[in-house]
């Protein structure tokens, strides 16, 4: 602090430069973050053209889930199984030599009007075949787990970006006050590699990221100690509500302090919806039966009750759900999630029951309610497999350069597969596909211009689709 009278001499002087550079330095920062936070170019709630969904059911199979052994029927892989991949005979991928050509331990059964080829290993999502639109010519720009997922949740392979529910939080605002806007439900096995990155607002404001919430973690503290009445919580809430909003006003630029102020408010009206929500007992047992909640497998009976909370939190409002089947790398390829370097079959036949009779049964129960006419559902995993098995090994590598994601629900064209890979599945080859693409598709539905959907932050325009992507008509339902 700078003294009214400053003294004359050396000393004194010295003294006061050190102070008022360390304020000079504060309001510096102060003013390099108001504007990253400040200077949003779109009005909550407003669309650019009228939307065909309201709400997203993001499924995310972290781990690198295979698209020749689940949804990308490959029969060359049949007829060449044991010979060397044609060009590649020596290729080095993320962790060593490949070896020979590998068939899907399993067959490819016609599922639907369409016939569309689905792995045996997922009798119960076959039956949906028909509503989802497969995309088959995915890309990534990295082959390793972790910003692998945050790319595929962000559009940015680093961190710090925000993901495509804290953008859809940013652009459509709550649907329901009472509950968060954007949820993230992890796995009963852990959180996904890079973990809350995953649901991260980044340089948007904290409002915007993902509450993490799942059946096996509810919400901690929520009760009312029972020495405090309800007339005196409420009386305490209105008058932090008070000094809180002057204290805001008097810090107009600092919009962190509305984000807080926000948070904590929306904790405090949770404290009565969400123990209803959590509540998944009171559902009938038929529904238990059909998601497979009681099931003698903790992990599917685990994964099962997210399926369920997650039709229960979007048929309240909220507007994006991220739902994780499998969670982060461990020191035994493949047993945590798809990540099967070394026994690829023994893997799948642990992870594909876990994953397929819940998840159809949501789809179905969301078709049923006829919340899939304005639901847009996604299934995603950060990159694919190799045809090749890894030498010495029978599972499969790190294949960044082609594999599949998936969409269905409202406004998308059912029944149709986009793209593809070469005969053996290695690399896109028809119609290749960026996340960005994707997500330039997504927003299409949810009535968005990728390019318009911005926030300025550091000198730039940012947006989900960073300078990339195009729509995918041929996704779209006419």
């Amino acid at each position: 602090m700078i003294h009214e009278n400053p003294p004359s001499n050396r000393r004194g002087f010295l003294g006061d430069v050190h102070s008022a550079m360390a304020g000079m330095g504060l309001a510096h920062l102060l003013a390099a973050d108001a504007p990253a936070k400040t200077a949003a170019a779109h009005q909550t709630g407003v669309t650019h053209f009228p939307p065909r969904a309201r709400r997203v059911l993001q499924v995310f199979c972290p781990g690198a889930a295979s698209h020749m052994d689940l949804w990308e029927h490959k029969p060359s892989l049949e007829k060449y199984h044991g010979q060397p991949l044609p060009g590649a005979e020596d290729f080095v991928s993320f962790q060593g030599k490949n070896g020979n050509l590998m068939r899907s331990p399993w067959d490819f059964v016609p599922a639907g009007e369409t016939g569309k080829p689905i792995s045996s290993m997922l009798p119960h999502m076959a039956k949906h075949a028909d509503r989802i639109a497969f995309v088959h010519s995915m890309t990534s720009k990295t082959n390793t787990h972790g910003p692998g997922c945050v790319f595929m949740n962000t559009g940015h392979p680093q961190e710090g970006f925000p993901s495509a529910g804290a953008w859809m939080s940013y652009a459509l605002g709550s649907a329901n006050e009472n509950l968060p806007t954007y949820v993230a439900i992890p796995d009963i096995r852990g959180e996904p590699p890079n973990g809350k990155a995953n649901w991260s607002n980044g340089f948007l404001p904290a409002r915007h990221q993902g509450i993490a919430i799942s059946s096996q973690q509810p919400i901690r503290n929520l009760k009312r100690p029972a020495a405090i009445s309800a007339d005196e919580e409420r009386a305490s809430r209105e008058l932090l509500h008070l000094l809180n909003a002057r204290h805001a006003d008097a810090h107009p630029d600092l919009t962190e302090l509305r984000a807080r102020m926000s948070a904590y408010e929306l904790a405090a009206r949770m404290q009565l919806s969400a123990p209803e929500v959590m509540e998944t007992a009171s559902e009938p047992q038929s529904i238990h039966q059909a998601y497979g909640t009681d099931d003698a497998n903790p992990l599917k009976a685990g994964y099962a009750r997210n399926c369920l909370l997650a039709r229960r939190l979007l048929e309240r409002g909220v507007r994006y759900v991220n739902l994780y089947c499998a969670s982060r790398a461990s020191g035994v390829d493949g047993l945590l999630n798809w990540d099967a370097h070394k026994t690829l079959k023994s893997d799948y036949e642990r992870h594909c029951p876990i994953f397929d009779q819940p998840t159809a049964a949501l789809l179905t129960d969301l078709e049923q309610r006829g919340l899939l006419d304005e639901t847009l559902v996604l299934w995603t995993t950060e990159f694919g497999r190799m045809p090749t098995h890894q030498e010495g090994t029978t599972g499969r590598d790190h294949n960044p350069d082609g594999f599949t994601c998936w969409m269905m629900g409202a406004g998308v064209n059912g029944g149709v597969s986009y793209g593809a890979t070469d005969e053996f599945g290695r690399r896109a080859e028809i119609n290749p596909v960026t996340v960005w693409d994707f997500y330039a598709t997504v927003l299409h539905l949810m009535g968005f211009d990728h390019k318009r959907l911005t926030w300025y932050y550091n000198g730039l325009d940012r947006r989900l689709t960073d300078v990339h992507g195009k729509v995918i008509n041929e996704l779209l339902a006419s």
